[in-house]
């Protein structure tokens, strides 16, 4: 029998309670928020990236907008004048290249792809005979030059990102897997339609999850939205008068087949990648010694014959270069020989042969030259002539881990400062014939000190080796600890022992020596990807030095000034204030212009476009205006002002932003009351309280927004804060549409609906850490809401809680009203914090039990629950949950509390008092009494023999008024040599209590000990050893609920140095272990 579907009902209940409580809230206009009259009502705008709209948003967008949402609902309860803004981003290639590729799919498969199964069948077999062509054209060694003599020009066969996708995904199938319908496909083949539809999907979405959200201030980026266009033109203009923009010949990542700059957000792969910059080392091959006969033929070959023939390692410590050996290649990888120019060519790997193309190392821009291809293994035996190094020359060697997607794939040998060089040439001289070297090749090659370290001398390698114990090349972990160690100490502490700048610092040697070897044509520079960088249209980028707009991060008046915003920040973690400061070290000139895609034409030069990590830096401020100059995502219809578009200029942009603007002299076609309007709204407003992002955009986004910030508002528009977070795990595994944990908002309102998906999305963490939906958290927060609502509903019926109690507060009343207090403050706290896991865990889970250890207490003792309690307790939590789960909150506040307003419009409990101390201690001691008596019944069972549970079980409190004399007498020497050494005891308390004679007795050190515990924690607290609370009584007044909590047929109570109390033999012997606030207990079981 197939299992019967899980029912649903609890979940429909509480989503048509959101339904009808977000309907409430839209007629309402509740989200909708301006300045008011009164600007000294405190305000809170905060703000989240407005996403990219190239699909749907999913629970990891949401993950970071909740921390901005929750913090809103909560500034809101805490009497702020609260603006949350949306807004969407289109500009750049994301879209653009998607919509190309479906232009390419409609053209093989038809308008509603009916020719799919046959095209691509086609499509697999033609790409399965081109894998077979390659694989057997593999088989032969190519060499030399073409047939006819002549170069072959290098043309990339296959992109990267092809050979790591695997199975292809069409983007039409990408579309139907986000529910577009198939006959409507075809239109995203237009880069415009993608605006029109994701956006009212991702509104749609975000109003069912509840957020509070002013849409009226909406928009779309690039020039579909003219007065969005307008303003980034200003803010450009601006920024160039400035002297932030400049024009100039730069390094940056480039796609070749997009003809741009590929920025972050252009990427499919390799976000936060820069280039990295290498000395490429020039080792003349010296033809009179090659070993392999198919490399000497090639050195002979017509095209390279009358050719100086390089050898080009890229190294980044160009200082050891006096310490050469031998070079490396990797005899698997396949190398090119590259026409430099009309002399020289460059033996080395084709992506950085394509990379130098781009900086000036190619006859032709772009188009390296390949004259003859050879394999690693036939560069083996070749002699060069290594620049700096006292031999004549060294020879070229194998080595396994030569990658070809990393430098030029010839590695520099330095075994006296290289563990990884070392450990390879002393393997490869004790095995000449396992590598299928000559001997002579590397025997004679001694390691030569150059430089001298404090910690490992003048030969660092062979010292951390030894130390190590390192004995293999293949002992991987160990050499890159070694590598650590030597190169950073070397680097920072190491002095030069041979050369022209012998006894510098290495630091300092360094750049020197660089210098030196590109004056003399040993060395060259060039840049390449740090990593693999694939564009969205799927090219392999390179490095290219060309000329381009750039915003001038880094210049250091710049970035000072960034600096200072940066020590202003509230950033709730020093982990993010880390992040900020290392970027501000690091971030240099920013391309911010490309060729392509969509966005605002740069104003000053139009063929340009401004891209899209450049044009979204400002755009807060924009929002406080946005509804007062259109009613559309687009533009289309003018807003509440009725202004054109084409009126606002630089000059009334600027006089809405800089308060020390005037108004044109000669006029504008914007009336001054409507821009000082505008003016009044940006300035009530602003700064930004919060920004909430991903900690990913530190290194690019987050520190545009403070750099433009800086430069363009004065300092009392600057953020005030800003909480990153880190990515979210559904169920503990990375979010993949492959394993079926890619969940978009639809998704999760669709499973859980919206605020037990608010309620799980709170739970999931609040660290830079990556956080974890956990689906079982979602489903049981369905359970939990529903079972409080059902709870809430019959309990604060009239005729109900007309059976509660009323009247004096008894114990159990005082002890329930402290904790609730107790629980709202910490909750009161742990929001400001923007901690909303801890929050949610006072405002709900431990309100929750507080509830149900005051139903159960009063249900044993028979008094029942006090009304007033009940109704405070559920007001409270409604308010406390507002911010995480506001439709369940609502619903209890006007439909069960019968409150007038939405709970949108209530305030933050305030208390005329706090919780009671005494209660709450006085509650802890009966708990940790009535536990202790479970205990000790649980060790006497263990013991027992009869196999029949007790039927008659009796328990002695017994109690203690005062501390045993010989306690006290501890004490008076240990408060006088606090007193005079505080916590540096330095052995003068044990010399103190010796003398006195105290330390015959063995308990005496024990409680010492434990007393300068507490004194380490507690200060001179720890002396007052009074109990804020009368133990006889609250013992006594509460015998009942001993006796029935632990299921006795009698409990008793007794006073053990009262002089009064008689005790039996029994009690008198376990009275001795009695003290104040702690009993002893004698249970009697029968």
């Amino acid at each position: 029998m197939s299992a019967e579907p899980k029912s649903t009902a609890k979940r429909d209940a509480l989503i048509a309670i959101e339904t009808e409580r977000q309907s409430a809230w839209a007629a309402a206009k509740v989200f909708e928020t301006d300045a008011p009259a009164d600007r000294s009502k405190p305000k809170y705008f905060s703000t989240f990236p407005f996403p990219y709209m190239n699909g749907r948003l999913h629970l990891g967008h949401f993950f970071s907008f909740s921390k901005v949402e929750f913090a809103s609902g909560y500034e809101r309860l805490k009497g702020k004048h609260v603006l949350l803004p949306f807004g969407f981003h289109v500009t750049g290639m994301p879209i653009k290249a998607c919509a190309d590729k479906l232009t390419r799919e409609v053209e093989l498969f038809g308008q509603n792809f009916e020719n799919f199964e046959v095209v691509s069948a086609r499509l697999a077999a033609e790409e399965e005979a081109r894998k077979l062509a390659e694989a057997a054209a593999a088989l032969a060694v190519t060499a030399g030059p073409s047939a006819d003599g002549s170069p072959a020009k290098f043309t990339k066969k296959h992109s990267k990102a092809a050979a790591k996708a695997g199975p292809q995904k069409w983007q039409w199938e990408i579309m139907a897997s986000m529910g577009v319908p198939i006959h409507e496909i075809h239109l995203f083949a237009n880069p415009l339609h993608w605006m029109a539809y994701f956006p009212p999907i991702a509104q749609t979405d975000l109003a069912k999850m509840g957020c509070k959200i002013d849409w009226r201030r909406s928009f779309l980026t690039t020039d579909a939205n003219p007065y969005y266009d307008s303003f980034v033109r200003w803010q450009f203009n601006k920024l160039h008068k400035l002297s932030k923009v400049k024009f100039g010949e730069r390094l940056t990542i480039w796609s070749d087949k997009d003809g741009q700059p590929c920025m972050d957000h252009d990427r499919s792969s390799g976000e936060g990648v820069g280039p990295q910059e290498y000395v490429g080392i020039k080792m003349a091959v010296v033809r009179e010694k090659v070993a392999s006969p198919v490399f000497r033929s090639i050195l002979d070959s017509p095209a390279v014959k009358s050719k100086n023939v390089f050898l080009v390692s890229a190294t980044l410590r160009p200082e050891t270069m006096y310490g050469q050996t031998n070079c490396f290649v990797g005899t698997d990888l396949s190398y090119g020989l590259w026409e430099i120019n009309d002399t020289d060519v460059f033996v080395c790997t084709e992506r950085a042969a394509r990379n130098m193309s781009f900086q000036g190392f190619s006859k032709t821009k772009g188009v390296a030259v390949k004259l003859a291809t050879v394999s690693g293994a036939d560069l083996i035996g070749t002699a060069v002539r290594a620049p700096l190094c006292k031999y004549d020359h060294v020879y070229v060697l194998p080595l396994d881990h030569v990658v070809a997607n990393k430098g030029t794939g010839v590695v520099t040998s330095v075994p006296s400062d290289s563990p990884d060089d070392y450990a390879m040439t002393r393997d490869l001289k004790k095995k000449p014939e396992f590598y299928g070297i000559d001997g002579a090749w590397i025997q004679g090659y001694e390691p030569t000190p150059i430089i001298s370290t404090p910690s490992f001398g003048d030969m660092s390698a062979a010292t951390v080796c030894d130390q190590l114990k390192i004995s293999s090349p293949k002992d991987r972990v160990q050499l890159d600890k070694a590598k650590e160690l030597v190169y950073k100490e070397s680097f920072y502490q190491g002095i030069m022992l041979v050369g022209e700048f012998a006894g510098q610092p290495v630091e300092k040697a360094k750049p020197l020596i660089r210098a030196q070897m590109v004056a003399a044509g040993q060395a060259m520079v060039y840049s390449e990807p740090e990593k693999d960088v694939i564009s969205r249209s799927g090219d392999e980028c390179v490095v290219n030095l060309c000329d381009q707009w750039y915003l001038d991060y880094g210049e250091p008046v710049w970035q000072a000034q960034t600096g200072r915003v940066v020590d202003q920040l509230n950033l709730y973690h020093p982990e993010t204030r880390n992040a900020f400061n290392s970027t501000l070290a690091w971030l240099n000139k920013w391309a911010c212009a490309r060729s392509f895609g969509l966005g605002t034409k740069l104003p000053w030069d139009p063929q340009f476009l401004i891209e899209s990590l450049s044009d979204s830096t400002i755009y807060m401020a924009y929002y406080t205006i946005a509804h007062f100059l259109h009613a559309d995502l687009e533009g289309k219809q003018q807003g509440a002002l009725q202004v054109n578009a084409a009126d606002m200029t630089d000059t009334e942009w600027e006089y809405i932003f800089n308060e020390d603007a005037q108004y044109p002299k000669s006029g504008s076609k914007v009336p001054k009351a409507k821009l000082d309007k505008m003016r009044s709204e940006f300035l009530y407003f602003y700064p930004v309280d919060l920004r909430v992002s991903g900690k990913d955009l530190i290194g690019n986004h987050l520190t545009f927004f403070l750099y433009n910030h800086a430069c363009l508002f004065p300092e009392k528009h600057w953020p005030r804060a800003v909480r990153v977070n880190g990515h979210l795990l559904f169920n503990s595994e990375k979010m993949s549409k492959s394993t079926g944990t890619f969940v978009t908002l639809g998704d999760a309102l669709e499973r859980y609906g919206a605020d037990a998906t608010r309620l799980a999305i709170a739970d999931a963490g609040d660290s830079v850490e990556d956080a974890n939906f956990v689906e079982a958290t979602a489903n049981a927060a369905i359970l939990r809401l529903f079972t409080q609502k059902e709870w809430t509903t019959e309990i604060m019926q009239p005729a109900h809680l007309a059976t509660l109690r009323s009247g004096a507060h008894s114990f159990a009343d005082r002890v329930f009203k402290s904790r609730m207090v107790t629980l709202i403050r910490g909750a009161d706290a742990q929001y400001a914090l923007m901690n909303f896991r801890e929050a949610l865990k006072l405002a709900f889970f431990e309100m929750q039990d507080a509830r149900d250890a005051y139903r159960e207490q009063t249900a044993l003792t028979g008094e029942g629950m006090h009304a007033d309690l009940v109704r405070e307790f559920v007001h409270l939590q409604a308010i406390a949950l507002a911010p995480i789960t506001p439709h369940w909150s609502d619903y209890i506040w006007q439909s069960v509390l019968g409150e007038p307003q939405s709970i949108l419009h209530a305030t933050w409990p305030e208390f005329a008092e706090g919780p009671d101390a005494t209660v709450l201690a006085a509650s802890a001691y009966l708990a940790n009494t009535i536990y202790a008596i479970r205990t000790s019944e649980a060790a006497l069972m263990k013991k027992r023999k009869a196999p029949a549970p007790p039927t008659d079980k009796r328990c002695t409190i017994l109690v203690a008024g005062q501390y045993p004399a010989w306690q006290e007498e501890l004490l008076v020497v240990i408060k006088r040599v606090y007193a005079e050494t505080g916590d540096n005891w330095q052995g003068k308390d044990l010399a103190a209590l010796k003398a006195a004679g105290l330390l015959k007795n063995k308990k005496a050190m024990p409680f010492v000990n434990e007393i300068k515990k507490q004194l380490a924690a507690l200060g001179p607290a720890a002396f007052n050893r009074t109990l804020d609370f009368d133990e006889m009584a609250v013992l006594t007044d509460n015998l009942v609920l001993i006796t029935k909590s632990v299921v006795y047929n009698d409990v008793q109570v007794k006073r053990v140095d009262d002089g009064v109390t008689a005790l039996d033999a029994d009690e008198t012997k376990k009275a001795e272990n009695a003290l104040p606030g702690s009993p002893t207990l004698l249970i009697v079981l029968n």
